[in-house]
């Protein structure tokens, strides 16, 4: 009886720091259907969304309540800390959410002030707290696609403030676009620096199947959700006279980011097949999987928002493909997910049992 009174807060201590990929995952996916003429499965993937972020946020405080020194701790880690990212990208994609599919700007700003007080306050903190820390692991040991989240939330917020841009609410249009058009150039900033380092593990440091983690894909999403970012500005021009001033700039840097996402594609599938089918690696269910799902459904929603900023109608069958890609990988993320809950609820039951 005691252990299983037990499990459920070893469970709580022990929670991902990037469970929010659920959330990120769910969004997008969302947002894609929308865009792709799929307003039920939009609607209903809206509405699964709200219920996921409440869950988690109230598991996140509990943690936070009951389990503060492990929760700080893995800010300071090399592997977890990268995951308290998609707290910032989840928010931030259920506000575009909000905005998009609800028509409610209101909770738009909100979502967008949560996950801009969450951002300053994680990346100062995280990167910070990694800085100053005494033993730090090689990159072979604490690098991996997860620090790439950094830039993911970092553009969640240039997405949504440019969505919000116009529409009322507490900062001017003019402002909120700037803001904007800072985070989507801090986000591209980040990526350079962190992909670097990245690429140099891929091609000359040791790589096992057990190292190539789901978390590799946001190495495509990260760009994929930057070009997003860059449509929306490229959308707000019309209205500002200080984007429009830039726009074959901000048109440029969109499509070079769709094209480093675009050119991560073949070699991610390749890497996939040989972790999985050449050398055998087992699949078992880790919420890094929803980074799988993420920028399938990302690139989805950038690329049919690109056609439309760029008219760039011969690529249409890339959205439509990669949408229903994203769908199928969440269906199999969802699995996994309720199989690892159940069983963990079941083991929980025999020990009360026992």
């Amino acid at each position: 009886m005691k252990n299983a009174q037990q499990a459920p807060e070893r469970g709580l201590a022990s929670m991902s720091p990037a469970s929010f990929g659920l959330v990120m995952a769910t969004g997008i996916v969302s947002l894609a259907a929308a865009m792709l003429f799929l307003p039920r499965v939009a609607q209903v993937m809206f509405k699964l969304n709200i219920f996921f972020f409440a869950v988690l946020w109230a598991l996140t405080l509990l943690r936070l309540a009951r389990h503060s020194r492990r929760f700080f701790r893995d800010m300071g880690d090399h592997v977890r800390a990268p995951g308290y990212f998609t707290m910032v990208a989840g928010s931030g994609i259920l506000g575009t959410q909000f905005v998009a599919l609800g028509g409610s700007y209101r909770a738009g700003w909100l979502l967008w002030g949560l996950a801009a007080a969450l951002w300053i306050v994680l990346v100062y903190a995280i990167f910070a707290a990694l800085t100053v820390r005494a033993d730090k692991p090689g990159l072979d040991r604490g690098l991996s696609g997860s620090w790439l989240l950094a830039v993911v939330a970092t553009q969640s917020i240039a997405v949504l403030g440019g969505a919000l841009a116009g529409h009322g609410g507490p900062i001017d249009a003019a402002l909120l676009d700037f803001i904007a058009l800072a985070m989507w150039l801090s986000g591209g900033m980040l990526y350079g620096l962190i992909m670097a380092l990245i690429f140099f593990r891929y091609l000359f440091l040791r790589f096992s199947p057990a190292d190539l983690s789901p978390s590799y894909w946001i190495n495509m999403g990260a760009m994929a959700i930057s070009t997003l970012a860059g449509t929306q500005l490229i959308a707000n021009a019309a209205a500002s006279p200080f984007l429009a001033s830039i726009l074959p700039f901000i048109k440029g840097l969109t499509l070079f980011f769709w094209a480093a996402g675009t050119w991560w594609i073949p070699l991610l599938l390749a890497l996939g097949f040989w972790r999985h089918v050449t050398m055998r690696f087992p699949v078992r269910y880790d919420p890094l999987y929803w980074g799988v799902v993420f920028p399938f459904g990302m690139y989805a929603a950038s690329t049919q928002s690109l056609i439309q900023q760029l008219e760039l109608d011969f690529l249409h069958v890339l959205p439509i493909c990669f949408l229903y890609a994203a769908m199928a990988a969440w269906v199999v993320a969802f699995v996994g997910l309720s199989h690892d809950v159940g069983r963990r609820f079941k083991g929980n039951r025999g020990g009360c049992e026992a």
